[in-house]
């Protein structure tokens, strides 16, 4: 049941957050909040991460949908809590970005960093989510999953 609610709160989370930013921000306005490093912007993005595959994200619309159902399904059959959190957070975030897609027809970013003249590529909350729960995903396999075994090494 928590991870039932982490989920939901996250998407949550990350819906609120693009609300307020469809709300609030023009499309292309850029609202420094530390300047010359971080802003607040509105990006539509119509393709997938760092906006590749312009006009073709629709294409990811049924592969999210079916990394969805094993995701969740994963998350179901599993009982080691770290792959559970990790698959979760994961899921969230491809939860998030599938609702833009579905409904608005491109993803809604908004953080901006800029390092130096390089502006990484704008992100939101469900992409945190994403890579964070990636992270926590290979730290389960690097140094608590036991292949040779089948099992968890630290339960």
């Amino acid at each position: 049941m928590f991870l039932v609610i982490m989920i939901i709160a996250l998407v949550a989370l990350d819906q609120v957050s693009k609300l307020m930013i469809i709300n609030n921000v023009e499309v292309g306005e850029k609202i420094p909040v530390i300047n010359d490093f971080f802003y607040i912007t509105h990006h539509k993005n119509e393709g997938i991460a760092w906006s590749l595959l312009e006009n073709k994200g629709y294409i990811f619309i049924p592969i999210t949908i079916i990394v969805t159902v094993v995701l969740s399904y994963m998350i179901y059959k599993n009982k080691e809590k770290l792959f559970r959190i990790s698959l979760a957070v994961i899921l969230s975030g491809a939860i998030g970005n599938l609702i833009d897609r579905l409904f608005l027809g491109s993803v809604t970013d908004f953080f901006e960093f800029h390092f130096g003249s390089y502006v990484f590529p704008v992100f939101n909350v469900a992409d945190i989510c994403v890579v964070l729960g990636s992270v926590a995903l290979v730290i389960f396999v690097l140094f608590f999953y036991d292949e040779e075994q089948d099992k968890i090494k630290l339960k």
